[in-house]
């Protein structure tokens, strides 16, 4: 698309609706040090062709290239996606993620949320899922805020093993609301420990993650329990939901609430984004979820139609009235999900998640065998911790050197573990890939 700047005519014609006289009165109410007098540095002006050449030697010079191995996961996984995704998703009809003001023209769009709907719920075992939200992170804080509004009490739990971001992020959420947020501890074995529970009064929900963010499966269904015994929502949030082609789906584990990341069903990574927030729930909480709802309906004349049943946002309703502020509409990422899980199928994501766990046991046996310990007995999903001696932060820049990127260190999030890595392996790393990376931290 070319760029058509505004002509002077145009610029003059506009001003003089406003009433303003140039285009520094629109700005007048800027406090004069505040406003940059000096002419901006920029280089001179390039030909579209020489700018496109220019850009290619940009993303030559990136350090992350196909040539690198990447050993980590920790929320953003790496897996080949079908050409079908990418094909479909580019057509015109679908090559916006603009929010559909008048639903009843939009049949598209609201078919394609729609599905995505359906194949997000029956992922994650719910009655209900929405779209629209940003990424796992602020679909766990409109999760435990979801929760707040159903129960009245003014309590969430939090576990610490969820991933680190995400719990900056409902920390960030709840500071102004005078909610109290508590977060419980974790085990030897690397799952969430819950007997803290006991001691803690008008709780609205808890929250845990399952793989958790040391790639450990948490027991659902116990924590379930557990949880409603206190008389609290049970939450699951997730940052690989390929995960539950292989695990038992969080609804048929008793969650009330699920929610996280969905970048892993056919968005790339693309340095950090865009993502998918995912967010789904039981039916007789449908009024208390976030987001937009797009229904299956008749018209007239008997034919199958869409609509946008429910639409809690500020956008759609007062503001006062509105489950949430979240003002994108993710329908872009979300048809990019749907496509993926379409063209996959049900037996594809088994397959997959069987893959990506069988490459992580490859791997954390050969490391065992090398003689490093892995930090947590609990079974792990495509990622997991390793314990590496005094000193790998050479070894590691090492790697890095030679492209290979060793897994994440843990002691930022975790003081207490120092000298921990996660690593993470997928379908795309292969058997020969793994075998250079446990040789060269050998070395």
């Amino acid at each position: 698309m070319r760029y058509l700047p505004h002509t002077s005519e145009d610029i003059k014609s506009m001003l003089q609706v406003v009433g303003a006289e140039s285009i520094d009165d629109l700005f007048s109410t800027i406090p004069d040090d505040c406003i940059s007098k000096d002419d901006l540095q920029l280089p001179d002006a390039l030909t579209e062709w020489e700018l496109d050449s220019h850009m290619s030697a940009l993303s030559g010079a990136m350090a992350v290239s196909p040539d690198y191995r990447v050993f980590m996961g920790a929320g953003s996984y790496e897996h080949y996606i079908p050409a079908s995704v990418f094909f479909l998703l580019g057509r015109s009809e679908f090559v916006t993620s603009y929010t559909p003001y008048q639903p009843e023209v939009s049949q598209g769009t609201l078919q394609a949320i729609y599905e995505y709907q359906t194949l997000a719920a029956r992922l994650l075992g719910m009655e209900v899922a929405t779209a629209s939200h940003y990424d796992g992170a602020t679909a766990l804080a409109e999760s435990l805020l979801m929760a707040v509004r159903i129960s009245k009490k003014r309590k969430v739990a939090v576990s610490s093993l969820i991933h680190p971001l995400y719990r900056k992020v409902v920390r960030t959420y709840f500071e102004p609301t005078g909610y109290q947020v508590l977060e419980l501890p974790y085990l030897e074995n690397g799952l969430t420990d819950l007997a803290g529970l006991d001691e803690v009064d008008d709780l609205a929900a808890v929250a845990v993650q399952s793989p958790n963010f040391f790639g450990c499966i948490e027991n659902l269904k116990e924590a379930g329990e557990k949880i409603h015994n206190k008389d609290a929502l049970s939450i699951t949030c997730f940052t690989e939901a390929l995960s539950y082609g292989l695990l038992k789906n969080p609804g048929s584990q008793g969650a009330d609430i699920v929610c996280g990341e969905g970048q892993s069903l056919g968005i790339p990574r693309s340095f950090g984004g865009p993502a998918l927030g995912m967010l789904a729930g039981r039916k007789k909480y449908m009024r208390s979820l976030p987001g937009r709802l797009v229904g299956q309906t008749k018209d007239l004349d008997g034919k199958r139609g869409f609509v946008l049943t429910l639409a809690t946002r500020e956008q759609h309703i007062r503001r006062e009235k509105a489950t949430s502020n979240i003002c994108t509409n993710n329908s872009l990422c979300a048809l990019s999900a749907a496509i993926y899980m379409a063209s996959v199928g049900g037996t594809g994501i088994k397959k997959l998640a069987e893959l990506n766990h069988d490459k992580a046991e490859y791997l954390k046996q050969e490391l065992k065998k090398a003689g490093f310990k892995i930090s947590f007995e609990s079974p792990t999903f495509n990622e997991f911790v390793v314990e590496f001696p005094a000193g790998f932060d050479s070894v590691y820049d090492r790697l890095l050197e030679k492209k290979i990127v060793a897994g994440l260190p843990l002691a930022e999030y975790y003081p207490e573990l120092t000298g921990h890595y996660l690593l993470c392996t997928t379908e795309t790393m292969s058997k020969n890939d793994m075998d250079v990376l446990v040789r060269e931290v050998k070395l």
